[in-house]
């Protein structure tokens, strides 16, 4: 089972969405039949296995054995991934695209970044659970709280001044057999946890 799975499939995209079928894979963490699951939900039976017919369908939950049970053998499924995401590669010519958004500070080329590396990103995660290998990443997440907007700002500049100078340092056009990476650097006011009280977007 994979940790993440990106759907790009537009038509998978849809099924997941759908609020059963998206409790269904949720409940689908551990093998169950259609009759336990119809249980939890509080479907009928039949319900759950047309549902779980459009699911295995589109390769979102998979065949996990069989179990006798009251003189019937039922079959067992199995959600992929322990959690899923939908690409903005779904979405088509209409998905978020950086190069479409001039204002490289504006929140909308932020968010056009991150859809980017969910399209690019799950693409290659898959290509490398495929081929068996790992996937080379870098991942820094921290919180920083600032006292003012002018020491964002200073912030924003010596940060920028130091991922400068390490591009300049390591950065080789001509490497034989080199690879380029993508590096972004994101930040952005943390959501509050209480509902209706975000921070200010000063």
């Amino acid at each position: 089972m994979l940790d993440v799975e990106v759907i790009e499939d537009p038509a998978a995209a849809v099924v997941a969405l759908d609020p059963v079928r998206s409790r269904l894979l949720s409940e689908l963490a551990q093998p169950a039949s259609a009759a336990s699951l119809a249980e939890r939900v509080g479907l009928a039976r039949q319900k759950v296995n047309y549902h779980l017919r459009a699911l295995e369908a589109h390769q979102l939950v998979r065949a996990a054995g069989e179990r006798k049970w009251g003189g019937l053998t039922e079959r067992l499924f199995v959600a992929t991934a322990s959690a899923y995401v939908v690409s903005p590669g779904a979405l088509g010519p209409a998905a978020a695209d950086p190069r479409r958004t001039m204002d490289r500070v504006s929140a909308s080329y932020l968010i056009a970044l991150a859809a980017r590396v969910v399209r690019e990103v799950g693409r290659l995660w898959r290509l490398a659970f495929d081929a068996q290998k790992r996937l080379a990443t870098l991942s820094i997440d921290t919180e920083i709280r600032f006292a003012s907007a002018a020491e964002r700002a200073a912030f924003t500049a010596d940060l920028s001044k130091a991922v400068t100078d390490l591009v300049a340092r390591y950065h080789n056009a001509t490497a034989a057999g080199g690879r380029e990476h993508r590096l972004l650097v994101m930040a952005y006011p943390k959501p509050n946890d209480e509902p209706g009280k975000e921070p200010s977007c000063r």
